[in-house]
């Protein structure tokens, strides 16, 4: 599946390359490989949202909600169930060996395992405060949740919940992406404009490596081919190609304003930032692991911020609600019209058969 879409999307690059280099302006919106192909309606869902998460295997996509985890199944596009009783809810954690996902419950302070089959949850485990950015690392088979608020990282097994550590990090955690050939977890400092790599076996901070003069990074995608991180940092609006084995910026890209996530897919070497308040995806080719470069600007909702990919298809989803009434404030704020939350599916069209 991968081959076809692949060279369909390097077809594009190559075609758009004389126009769009690392450092120029972003495309046209109108121009690229990505479209919208759907919007999934999820009349019930509240107004307020954070990450998204992708089971490729299981065809299902969890997005967090509020109070709860909406699921979708990306074959038929429609809901099909959700998790109740996850507080404040940032992310979800999907682990589908142990047929379990895991929720961070914001508000509660804790996370709530959960059966994927079922929807229903098994037992909830005690983290720091405001548990933010979730993850699995399958090397130690461990759950890292990134505590906004205490600023640190609580790390427990995730086959019993049994916490095993919790990491200070010495400022607010955002996103987080592991690479165990190296045996490391890479996580930025939103407020201190770092990114810390953590030892995966010692569960303490290795080395921290500043992203100046980029600013502000929250969103974050790994290539662990080429060991590169991409952080959106939205302080100074950039795209940023991090090597991670040197703790060095190599090249960066501008987006728009409001990045909230990033996203990697390695069968076409995009990478992808997401940017609430331009309402744009910024979508940028890796040339090399040296070079970055802009194909295309997608046209996406106000609002439209957090995002995930489903390599399996290379399709991307963005949550969003409507809004009432002119943008008011220096950050422009609406009032969301209650009912109105969706999910936007984008992706790219199949190549011509011959």
């Amino acid at each position: 599946m991968k081959t076809p879409a692949r060279s369909f999307a390097l077809l594009l690059v190559l075609a758009s390359a004389p126009l769009f280099g690392a450092d120029a302006p972003a495309a046209p919106a109108a121009s690229g490989p990505y479209k919208l192909l759907k919007s999934i309606d999820v009349p019930a869902g509240g107004t307020s949202w954070d990450y998204l998460a992708v089971d490729s295997e299981g065809h299902r996509l969890f997005v967090t909600n509020g109070t709860n985890v909406i699921a979708i199944d990306t074959e038929k596009d429609a809901v099909v169930g959700q998790v109740d009783d996850t507080s404040g809810v940032h992310g979800f954690a999907i682990v589908p060996k142990l047929g379990r996902g895991f929720a961070s419950n914001g508000r509660a302070n804790n996370v709530s395992v959960v059966d994927l089959k079922t929807l229903k949850t098994l037992s909830k485990v005690n983290t720091g405060q405001n548990p933010d950015w979730i993850m699995f690392e399958a090397s130690q088979g461990e759950i890292y949740t990134f505590n906004g608020t205490s600023k640190d990282s609580t790390v427990f097994t995730a086959a019993d919940g049994k916490v095993v550590a919790t990491i200070p990090l010495g400022g607010k955690p955002e996103t987080a992406m592991a690479d165990a050939t190296v045996g490391r977890i890479f996580d930025n400092m939103e407020d201190t404009d770092e990114v810390v790599a953590l030892d995966i076996k010692t569960h303490t901070v290795a080395a921290r490596w500043p992203i100046a003069p980029n600013a502000g990074a929250t969103g974050m995608a790994i290539d662990l081919a080429h060991k590169r991180l991409f952080l959106g940092a939205d302080g100074s609006h950039t795209m940023v190609m991090f090597d991670y084995t040197t703790g060095k910026v190599v090249t960066t890209v501008p987006i728009g304003t409001g990045v909230d996530a990033c996203a990697f897919d390695p069968g076409t070497q995009f990478a992808f930032s997401s940017s609430g308040t331009a309402a744009t995806v910024t979508i940028a080719h890796e040339d090399s692991p040296n070079k970055l470069t802009v194909v295309q600007t997608l046209a996406t909702e106000r609002g439209a911020k957090t995002m995930t990919l489903d390599p399996a298809t290379h399709k991307i989803y963005l949550g969003a609600v409507k809004y009432a009434g002119a943008a008011t404030g220096a950050r422009g704020r609406q009032t969301p019209v209650p009912g109105s939350f969706h999910v936007l599916v984008y992706g790219m069209d199949p190549p011509a058969k011959k």
